[in-house]
């Protein structure tokens, strides 16, 4: 047990972890062969560890395997299997397309909501809730970003895995309770939290490569809904 005298971020602790358990940055001959993010707030069965170390060791193109995340009224966590949020797909999410089209395979990539949740498939990125990482992927690519606080990590870390090479795995065949408790105070600040790690990201992959108007549009309505959420806390807490 690692006990932190400040909150670091998720990314930052995580790393942490990693590295008490022998992943560290050119000494991974004696770690484990799969390092595991789980959240607090997650509650599976005994057998779910050995089944997804199972299927992983029968694939050794993955890099990274999530399970199907259910909440606690048995209905899918969406975020548990996803798309990278291209400007695009960003885009088809924030105007509601991906609400009113959840079927379609262009609206519908954000969440992925086109696909059967009990069949398994490649995809961008599975949650951090649950995101089990192959060791060799780890070595190539390091460790997750701490310019992340408390979201983005994971997509970011699927993102550079899938560029070395690795294939990302939602395996539905083990399911995992997501219990997901915030309470209204919480979820301001993760929203907050939420458009700072979009901005990072689209920076990260994204901005180079878009044209400047949209680049400006895009850096003005993350900075505008960032804003909104920080007067709601302001105002309301």
């Amino acid at each position: 047990l690692i006990a932190n005298a400040e909150n670091m971020g998720y990314p930052a602790a995580n790393n942490q972890g990693l590295r008490c358990v022998g992943l560290d940055q050119g000494s991974f001959d004696n770690a484990p062969d799969y390092a595991l993010l789980l959240n607090p707030d997650t509650e599976m069965l005994p057998d779910v560890l050995s089944k997804v170390i199972a299927y992983a060791q029968k694939n050794a193109s993955i890099g990274v395997l999530g399970p199907k995340l259910v909440r606690l009224d048995g209905s899918l966590d969406m975020a548990c299997r996803r798309s990278f949020p291209s400007p695009e797909i960003s885009f088809y999410r924030l105007v509601g397309l991906s609400k009113l089209f959840p079927k379609h395979r262009t609206f519908g990539r954000y969440n992925l909501t086109y696909l059967d949740e009990d069949e398994i498939a490649e995809v961008d990125s599975v949650v951090g809730a649950f995101m089990m990482v192959r060791k060799q992927a780890i070595e190539q690519v390091g460790y997750l970003d701490e310019a992340f606080f408390m979201y983005g990590e994971d997509l970011d870390w699927a993102y550079r895995i899938k560029q070395a090479g690795y294939r990302v795995v939602y395996y539905p065949e083990v399911t995992v309770l997501h219990v997901k408790r915030a309470s209204s105070r919480q979820f301001p600040r993760s929203k907050v939290e939420f458009w700072r790690a979009m901005e990072i990201f689209y920076r990260k992959y994204y901005a180079v490569n878009t044209p400047l108007i949209f680049h400006c549009m895009i850096i003005l309505t993350v900075r505008i809904l960032t804003t909104l959420m920080q007067w709601r806390i302001k105002i309301f807490h």
